[in-house]
């Protein structure tokens, strides 16, 4: 079985009006087996900077405890917090280091830039190739459904309420079509002030 599929999982990260939302759903999987309903796949690495990594959970869990170091490390030896742009270059150079032997997880980066509140989306493959500044990034196994979803749904300058309903709707049609996601979906909605977490749900089969 494909690496990328085997545990299952989504990952969306969405723009709106000084304001930026990531989403993931919950099922840990083992082929078609669900192990747990209650996984995280969105790790928070700054007050505004979260990264999604659906994948193989072995992996995702290797990935963000280095990030984790080396953002304590940025931070500890430039005396600031890290911004998101410098944040990508980091997941990108780690990323690309073992592109001979690569782990296996899509990224997906969501943050406000804490000097100038710029919201901040990009999606990475597994050697660390992505695009800046798109409106929306997506990730996992339902991504297809995801992508095209948020081209309905998305529309420029959202107010965070309006950019949770969204990333709702796209979350919760995506995964009724993909059977290695689902049960349960968490939101969060970053701002200039505060992060607000919402646990939604979906289908539990």
């Amino acid at each position: 079985m494909n690496p990328f599929n085997y545990n299952g999982g989504v990952c969306v990260a969405m723009k709106g009006k000084n304001c930026v939302a990531i989403a993931s759903d919950h099922r840990l999987g083992a082929g078609r087996l669900t192990v747990s309903t209650d996984f995280p796949k969105v790790f928070e690495m700054g007050p505004a900077l979260f990264i999604g990594l659906p994948g193989l959970t072995t992996d995702s869990l290797t990935v963000v405890n280095k990030l984790k170091f080396r953002v304590n490390l940025y931070e500890l030896r430039e005396n600031r917090k890290i911004r998101p742009h410098t944040f990508k270059a980091m997941v990108e150079s780690m990323l690309y280091e073992r592109r001979f032997g690569p782990y296996y997880v899509a990224s997906v980066i969501a943050g406000l830039d804490p000097e100038t509140d710029e919201p901040f989306v990009t999606a990475m493959d597994v050697l660390g190739a992505g695009e800046v500044n798109e409106p929306f990034a997506v990730a996992g196994t339902a991504e297809e459904s995801l992508l095209g979803l948020c081209e309905a749904l998305w529309e420029p300058d959202l107010a965070p309420e309006d950019l949770f309903e969204t990333l709702s709707q796209v979350i919760l049609n995506a995964v009724d079509f993909d059977c290695l996601g689902g049960a349960g979906a968490t939101i969060h909605v970053i701002e200039k002030d505060k992060v607000t977490t919402r646990t939604i749900k979906t289908r539990m089969d």
